[in-house]
C-alpha cells in the first residue's frame, strides 16, 4: 500500500493516507516524498483528509472505524490491486513475480536488470531495492514494462480473490509454492488453486518461469496451461554451476554458459531468484549476458541480509525471513559464507501464520542452523519454550525485548554473527543493540 501511495504521487494525485505503527523503510520513503500519515484508524480522519477516492489495504476489515464511517457515509473506495490494475497496468507489459518465498528479491533483481539494459521499468516491490532506493516507480518515458511484487494474500474485506489475479501479466513467475496465509488459506491446495487463477490469466503469447523443482508449482500448472513454460533449476533450461566460493555460480540456458555471477547474497535460493529474473528478462528482450553483467551490480534489498553495523567485530544482520523455510535458507547460506563464525538468530514470529502456531513444529528444524537462538514470543498464543525443546540449551524465549538484550548482550563477542529475523519492526531491537554494543565498546 505504501508503494501504491508512491506511484499514485508521482503520478501527479495528493495521496495521504493512515496505518498504526509504520517503521523504516517505509515510513521514512513516505515523509520524503510528502505523503501525510495518520496515525490509526479513526473516523475522524475522514473530514480532516476529504479524498476523490479511497483505495483500501486487505489489512483493513470491517469493524474499523475509519472503514464504517467509509461505508455509511458512500464515500467511493476501492481495493490498492484494482486501483493500479485501472490506473497504472492497463497498457503495460506485466511482468509479475509470484511465490511463497523471494517474491521481493525476485522482483528487485527483474527490475534492476530491465533497469540497467535501459528499458526504464516501473515497480511495485514490497521492500526498498538498494539499487534504486525506493520501492515503486511508474515507467519511464515510454517504456511498457512493469515489474509488480505479485501477492497470493487476498485483496481486500470486499474482495477475496488473490491480489495477482488483478495484475493481468504477460510474464509470470512461479518461484515456489508452499503453505502459508493460515489466516485465510485453509491447507496448501487452497494455494494452489490461487496460483493456478493467476495461470489462467496469461496469455498464450506470454510465458510462464516456473521453478521446475517445486512440487506445489507443478500441481498448479498441472491444472492446466495455455502458455508457454520455461522453467528454472538443477536439470532444467535455466541451471547453474556454483563457483570457487559462496555468492559464486554461472548462470546457464539451454545448457550453455550465459556468465559468472559473483556477488554478495548467500543461499541456493538467491541462486534460484537470480536464474527466475533472467528468464523473466529475456523474454523482455534483455539477453542473458546483459542481465548477468547487471545482477554483478545488484545491491539487495533492504532487511534481507542487510548488514546494520559491525561493532567490535560483532556482525548485526536484519533479514524479513519469518517462514521455516525462509529461515533455514537464510542460515543456511550465512552458515555457508561465515563458516567460522557463531551465528545468533534471534527471531520474532510475528507473521499470522506464525501467530496461530501452524509452523511451530517446524521451528527447531529450521533454526538448528544457529548456534543460539533468542525468540521474543510476546502475545504469540502458543508456547514457544516448549516448540524450541528440541533445540534444549542453545534457545531462550523472552516476553519483553529489553530481558532478551539483557541477557543476549554479555554473550556476544567478536567474530559472531547477529541475524535478526522479523517481518516487522520488532520494538526497533536492531538499532538498540548496536548502541547497547557501542556504549559497550567505548
Amino acid at each position: 500500500m505504501g508503494g501504491i501511495a508512491v506511484l499514485a504521487r508521482q503520478a501527479g494525485h495528493t495521496v495521504t493516507g493512515c496505518d498504526a505503527n509504520v517503521y523504516a523503510p517505509m515510513s521514512t520513503q513516505l515523509e520524503e516524498l510528502g505523503i501525510a500519515l495518520h496515525q490509526g484508524f479513526d473516523a475522524e480522519q475522514l473530514k480532516r483528509y476529504a479524498a476523490d477516492i479511497f483505495v483500501v489495504g486487505n489489512a483493513m476489515t470491517r469493524g474499523q472505524p475509519v472503514i464504517e464511517e467509509m461505508l455509511n457515509r458512500a464515500l467511493p473506495y476501492i481495493s490498492g490491486p484494482q486501483w493500479l490494475a485501472e490506473n497504472v497496468l492497463h497498457d503495460k507489459w506485466v511482468l509479475a513475480v509470484a511465490g511463497t518465498h523471494g517474491k521481493t528479491t525476485t522482483s528487485s533483481m527483474l527490475a534492476w536488470i530491465l533497469d540497467h539494459a535501459g528499458l526504464t521499468p516501473g515497480f511495485l516491490i514490497g521492500g526498498v531495492p538498494e539499487n534504486f532506493g525506493i520501492s515503486a516507480r511508474l515507467p519511464g518515458g515510454d517504456s511498457p514494462f512493469f515489474v509488480v511484487e505479485a501477492d497470493e494474500y487476498d485483496t481486500a474485506f470486499f474482495d477475496k480473490r488473490s491480489k495477482f489475479v488483478w495484475y493481468r501479466s504477460r510474464t509470470a513467475v512461479l518461484n515456489n509454492l508452499e503453505y502459508d496465509h493460515a489466516d485465510i488459506f485453509p491447507n496448501v491446495a487452497a494455494i494452489e488453486t490461487q496460483f493456478h487463477h493467476l495461470v489462467r490469466t496469461v496469455p498464450g503469447d506470454g510465458l510462464i518461469v516456473a521453478n521446475g523443482s517445486d512440487g506445489g508449482v507443478a500441481r498448479a500448472l498441472g491444472m492446466g496451461a495455455w502458455t508457454p513454460v520455461e522453467e528454472f533449476g538443477p536439470g532444467k533450461v535455466w541451471d547453474f554451476k556454483r563457483g570457487a566460493h559462496e555468492g559464486q555460480f554461472e548462470v546457464c540456458a539451454g545448457g550453455r554458459p550465459k556468465g559468472l555471477i559473483d556477488w554478495p547474497l548467500t543461499g541456493a535460493h538467491n541462486i534460484m531468484n537470480a536464474l527466475a529474473a533472467c528468464a523473466a528478462a529475456r523474454h523482455a528482450g534483455v539477453p542473458p549476458k546483459a542481465a548477468v553483467d547487471a545482477l554483478n551490480a545488484f545491491a539487495g534489498v533492504k532487511r534481507r541480509m542487510e548488514i546494520l553495523g559491525i561493532v567490535h567485530g560483532i556482525t548485526v544482520y536484519d533479514d524479513f525471513a519469518h517462514h521455516p523455510t525462509a529461515i533455514r535458507e537464510t542460515l543456511s547460506g550465512l552458515r555457508r559464507r561465515v563458516a567460522g563464525g557463531r551465528i545468533i538468530a534471534v527471531l520474532e514470529p510475528r507473521s499470522n501464520t506464525m501467530k496461530l502456531g501452524v509452523m511451530r513444529e517446524a521451528l527447531p528444524a529450521s533454526l538448528a542452523g544457529a548456534d543460539r537462538v533468542y525468540c521474543y514470543a510476546n502475545r504469540l498464543g502458543w508456547d514457544a519454550s516448549l516448540a524450541l525443546q528440541p533445540l534444549a540449551a542453545k534457545a531462550e524465549v523472552f516476553d519483553d525485548t529489553e530481558a532478551l538484550l539483557r541477557t543476549m548482550q554479555p554473550e556476544l563477542k567478536p567474530g559472531d554473527h547477529v541475524l535478526i529475523m522479523s517481518n516487522g519492526g520488532f520494538e526497533n531491537i536492531h538499532a538498540r543493540l548496536l548502541q547497547k554494543l557501542r556504549e559497550q565498546h567505548a
